[in-house]
């Protein structure tokens, strides 16, 4: 076994001059956890092509395998809720299901945890079991509690963070859930994204905690939100940057497939849009977007004219909005009971009405009656989504 404690010193200078690291007990973390100990099997690289290159610890070279390890990105570990890089020895394709994220991202969201010592955390979604050693160095194994859904994913897991020298309390199950029986939580964390912070969270959290969460269902535009349980049952807090985690398998969206045509043949409407669609590239306004329009799902393809068209379905609803580029611009197109993209204009329109205001302005409120949202004390930028 090659020594990383080099690397893992350098890893901690890195992290601290990007400002993510700014306690000493988290540095000390960082140093003593190896990460090259839960990525076995191996990791999958992107080739650019479309393709996963399986990179093994027991295949490769391991001065490379360290130099991988301790790469300043986030590493898939498996693909398609099933593959791992043991598993085929050739570049495949798939969609990644599990990694272990951006060293830079775990820590500025462990940093924004504020934990003190004696706290117990539940942390969602275990993953390679990384950000669990650390909180374990912190805390203490018996203060940590966490839970991941896969299986194959929550014993490799466990293997490495016994490897490692923790005990943990690690369950296999639906964190949305939460875990009562070791309730109640100082902070609870989640590095998988979620459409709405579960209230199972909340009232498993003692009045005062902390939880910490990506919301959204949007790649582009998935917002971390950092809220403080009071007393009442509620909590409250807001948005403290834009962040990105793989969606919670229970809450993952079936994408829409088949003619997309033949679902936008009958619109009630049409007329040149506001804001161009391509906006919904940038992170802010696809934020935006989801608040507007939390159960939506946007496509962006090139039909066989060769103008692109972006389409906005709404399964709930029944309803849709097409977008259509012309030389003058984008014509929107919609059907069904909702008019999709007057509410997202709406929403893009007031932003900048205001000034663009960035995340950071995007308060929310939670109850056990569904998610209030609020950017800038602007009545008019107010959303509530219910609980259905």
């Amino acid at each position: 076994m090659i020594d990383t404690s080099s690397e893992r010193h350098a890893l901690a200078d890195r992290l601290e001059a990007a400002g993510a690291l700014r306690t000493p007990a988290w540095r000390k973390a960082v140093e003593a956890v190896p990460r090259e100990l839960f990525l076995n099997p191996g990791v999958l690289l992107p080739t650019g092509e479309g393709l996963w290159r399986p990179v093994t610890a027991a295949g490769t070279d391991p001065a490379e395998w360290v130099k991988t390890a301790y790469s300043d990105e986030s590493l898939v570990t498996q693909l398609d809720n099933h593959l791992t890089a043991d598993e085929t020895p050739v570049p495949v394709p798939g969609i990644p299901t599990s990694s272990s994220t951006i060293p830079q991202l775990v820590l500025e969201m462990i940093e924004e945890l504020e934990v003190e010592d004696g706290h117990r955390v539940l942390e969602i979604g275990t993953g390679t079991g990384y950000s669990t050693a650390l909180m374990c160095h912190r805390l203490g194994q018996d203060n940590v509690t966490t839970i991941e859904v896969d299986p194959g994913v929550a014993a490799r897991a466990d293997a490495a963070l016994e490897t490692a020298g923790f005990s943990t309390w690690t369950v296999t199950g639906d964190g949305l859930l939460g875990l009562p029986r070791r309730a109640p939580y100082d902070r609870v964390i989640a590095t998988c994204g979620v459409r709405r912070i579960p209230y199972t969270w909340v009232r498993q959290t003692r009045p005062g905690g902390i939880i910490l969460a990506t919301i959204g269902s949007l790649a582009t535009g998935t917002g971390l939100a950092r809220v403080i349980v009071r007393e009442d049952g509620t909590a409250e807090g807001r948005f403290v940057a834009h962040a990105s985690f793989m969606q919670a398998r229970s809450q993952a969206v079936t994408p829409i497939a088949g003619d997309l045509s033949s679902r936008v043949a009958y619109p009630g409407s049409e007329r040149r849009a506001l804001v161009a669609p391509t906006d919904l590239d940038d992170p802010m306004p696809a934020f935006l977007t989801q608040l507007a329009a939390p159960s939506a799902q946007v496509l962006r393809v090139r039909a066989s004219d060769g103008r692109p068209r972006v389409y906005l379905f709404d399964p709930d609803r029944e309803s849709f909005a097409e977008l259509v580029q012309d030389s003058d611009g984008w014509t929107v197109r919609q059907g069904g009971s909702v008019q999709l993209w007057d509410d997202v204009e709406r929403a893009l329109l007031g932003w900048a009405d205001i000034g663009r205001p960035g995340i950071a302005e995007v308060r929310l409120r939670v109850t056990e009656r569904g998610h209030t949202y609020c950017l800038a004390n602007s009545p008019e930028l107010r959303w509530h989504h219910p609980i259905c």
